[in-house]
């Protein structure tokens, strides 16, 4: 895609380059004059006017719906043409961007803006804690489905992989002695109870998630659920915390959900007979949504003929 990408040579220059023509040109130029040890370097708009703002414009005339700048820092604030050229760009475009994390009008507007997604890299999923619930008795399947075989292993875990690397803290909430020695073997929080109904599997899992920006409840039957589909849902939250989220398939919802931490209290005060879908129903603002990968990521395995489905499912995509 088109684009410009800064290069710098430590203790010398930073360089603009447009990728499509390889021209560069200097927009900053070491000065050990310059107080502290980083950022040292003096701007030069000059630079920014010769090559980078008719680039931006290039940018902008091009075929495609995208554009590229790597990266945006204190040194293009020296050229105001330069900041209206990227504006203009990003209204005229979708434009993936990497911004410095500085306290600069120009990169805090561009990362407030209301149809910029933000991802912080420093903390990309931001702090939120996840429940996988795996207190199923597996009446309808005739035997304990969530130490069925999938794929050589437990169909439980599928979900732990799913959830891996993403959440601040979590948790499995389970009734079955071999499903919490499973996770301690594996270093997972797990929290083994004789509660009867869902209700008591959301509370119990909520335990410990105070000071969390939102929750994610995480059926563990879905053995297709994408670990793309789960940080979706996350980075959703991030940028929108104040709405619940739900993965859905061609505008269908299902689970997994994501609470934000405004329905603690809500899921906690559960009645009788009643899950998370009440929280929805009753909450301010309808839930968001992200579509999956694909439908079979949010089919459950409730018989035996349906978790044989999902193996064949499991067998073509590794094929693939």
């Amino acid at each position: 895609m088109p684009g410009l990408t800064t290069r710098a040579e430590p203790g010398r220059a930073v360089w603009l380059q447009e990728d499509a023509t390889g021209r560069r040109v200097p927009i900053g130029r070491f000065d050990p004059a310059l107080p502290g040890p980083e950022n040292r370097m003096r701007p030069l708009p000059e630079g920014f006017l010769s090559l980078g703002v008719p680039a931006l414009a290039r940018c902008a005339a091009a075929p495609g719906g995208w554009a590229a700048v790597d990266e945006v820092g204190y040194l293009e604030t020296a050229c105001p043409a330069y900041c209206a050229a990227l504006l203009a760009l990003l209204d005229a475009r979708r434009l993936l961007a990497a911004v410095r994390r500085q306290e600069l009008p120009l990169l805090q507007g561009l990362c407030r803006r209301p149809d910029v997604f933000l991802v912080d890299l420093d903390a990309p999923f931001g702090a939120l804690g996840c429940v996988v619930m795996a207190s199923g008795l597996g009446r309808r399947f005739g035997s304990n489905k969530l130490l069925a075989d999938f794929g050589g292993e437990p169909l439980f875990t599928r979900a732990l992989e799913a959830t891996g690397g993403i959440f601040a803290r979590r948790v499995v909430v389970t009734r079955h002695p071999e499903i919490a020695a499973h996770c301690a073997r594996r270093g997972i929080r797990a929290v083994l109870h004789g509660e009867p109904e869902r209700r008591d599997t959301i509370r119990l899992g909520l335990t410990g998630m105070d000071g969390l920006a939102g929750c994610l409840f995480c059926p563990a039957d879905q053995p297709l659920l994408s670990r793309q589909t789960v940080a979706a849902l996350a980075l959703a939250a991030v940028n929108a915390p104040d709405r619940p989220w739900r993965a859905a398939w061609q505008g269908q919802g299902g689970a997994p959900v994501l609470f934000p931490a405004r329905d603690f209290a809500a899921l906690r005060s559960l009645r009788p007979g009643q899950g998370g879908s009440a929280v929805l129903r009753a909450g301010p603002a309808a839930p968001g949504q992200v579509e999956a990968g694909g439908p079979d990521e949010l089919r459950d395995a409730d018989r035996p003929e349906e978790l044989d489905r999902l193996r064949e499912k499991l067998s073509k995509n590794r094929e693939i």
